[in-house]
């Protein structure tokens, strides 16, 4: 069994029926079912399972037939709960639906002995491993196949970012970077590299940038999301005016000497009413300003997450832009005794809205990207959002009530 492991490595195809047994993934097989229990295929149940794949870093196109259950219905989630696909109903037992998407598989290795200089929390991630793992959840998961083809063209959007844009590993903590996947097609990878509690600066200082630069090719883009933890830094020198600018032209200069096309965001906001209980107040002081005055001046593509999430807010208004938010009640969770109010991070309701208004900013901006997006995607806007109360979201097995880093 040891001697399948290097052919399997340089294999550019993969291919499994789970409509047969399959191993349980370990080291000697580089496949298998992973993390939580394998399903049974001769008695299909509604547990969600994991399904992990030892692959070389790279970007993979992969095809899913789902279907073959009564009353299926599936979510396809890859690494840390970057959702691909939502709700694929296959109500038949006949029913199959095959939906297809690119997942951008990475190490934190960048060449030699460098590597990304990864949080502690970070180690138990499956976005840094040696595996590409997909998720299977939903009322009824019906997985007939899985097909995985390495995808070396395929243009890749990179995001650098801090805790409202990482694929946020654990229940019930979400971010955009990990939703956005959901609304672009097969010809486009996200490439998540953003961390909770990163600065502009400390996403160059570990590496990040670096990862980033030693695969970004011509036709890729970078988008760049800093200030909620920019504004806490105290060296000399820091503030919205001079080391975040700076920070930011660095940003500016290296993707563009690869040829890529870099996007700035500016800051989402906090869940921070005014005495009026219906507008929301700047936290962020000078810092989305200075994000536009650099954009104007290198002539940088911009979208204004600040004041579209001020308008979610205080759209949903005081009490409902909790439901955006993970607020919840003792005991909601395993392990929490306590109840969870935070104004930052987002759950998975909030955390779709934000990435609908990223992709509303890439429309109005005309960006090549608008022609990925998936058929099925509707305009947004965010003076309208979507009822959080109709909102569907399979929560993953894993939960954590630990704040992510930053605020």
């Amino acid at each position: 069994m040891i001697a399948l492991l290097p052919s399997l490595m340089m294999a550019q195809t993969y291919d499994y029926d789970l409509t047969q047994a399959q191993p349980v993934y370990n080291q000697q097989t580089g496949y298998g079912y992973d993390i939580l229990p394998a399903p049974n295929v001769k008695k299909p149940t509604a547990e969600p399972f994991f399904f992990s794949v030892k692959v070389p870093d790279g970007n993979y196109r992969v095809r899913v037939e789902l279907g073959g259950v009564k009353n299926g219905n599936t979510t396809v989630r890859a690494e840390g709960r970057r959702l691909m696909m939502d709700n694929i109903l296959t109500p038949k037992k006949k029913d199959t639906q095959t939906v297809e998407f690119v997942v951008n598989k990475r190490s934190t290795l960048i060449e030699g002995d460098k590597h990304v200089r990864i949080k502690d929390r970070e180690k138990g991630y499956l976005t840094w491993d040696e595996k590409l793992t997909l998720e299977f959840n939903g009322p009824q998961p019906a997985v007939r196949s899985i097909h995985i083809e390495r995808d070396d063209q395929v243009p890749t959007i990179y995001l650098c970012g801090n805790s409202t844009v990482v694929d946020q590993a654990n229940e019930p903590w979400a971010s955009w970077g990990q939703m956005i996947t959901r609304f672009f097609g097969p010809g486009i990878a996200v490439s998540n590299h953003a961390e909770s509690g990163l600065t502009a600066r400390s996403f160059i200082g570990s590496n990040r940038l670096d990862k980033i630069l030693s695969t970004l090719k011509k036709g890729d883009y970078v988008f760049v999301e800093f200030g909620h933890n920019d504004e806490k830094e105290r060296q000399p020198g820091d503030g919205a005016w001079y080391h975040y600018q700076y920070q930011l032209k660095i940003f500016i200069d290296r993707v563009r000497a690869k040829g890529a096309d870099i996007v700035f965001c500016t800051p989402t906001q906090r869940r921070s009413f005014e005495s009026d209980n219906k507008t929301i107040s700047n936290t962020h002081g000078d810092f989305p300003a200075a994000m536009k005055m650099v954009a104007e001046k290198e002539r940088v593509p911009l979208i204004d997450l600040n004041q579209m999430t001020k308008v979610f807010f205080e759209t949903l208004g005081m009490e409902d832009s909790k439901r955006a938010l993970v607020h919840y009640p003792a005991n909601t969770f395993p392990n929490q005794p306590n109840e969870l109010r935070d104004n930052t991070h987002f759950n998975p309701y909030g955390a779709y809205e934000v990435a609908k208004c990223v992709v509303m900013g890439i429309k109005k901006l005309g960006l090549p990207l608008v022609q990925q997006l998936r058929s099925d995607w509707q305009d947004f806007d965010p003076a309208h959002p979507d009822d959080w109360k109709t909102f569907q979201w399979s929560p993953a097995k894993n939960a954590d009530v630990v704040k992510p880093d930053g605020n």
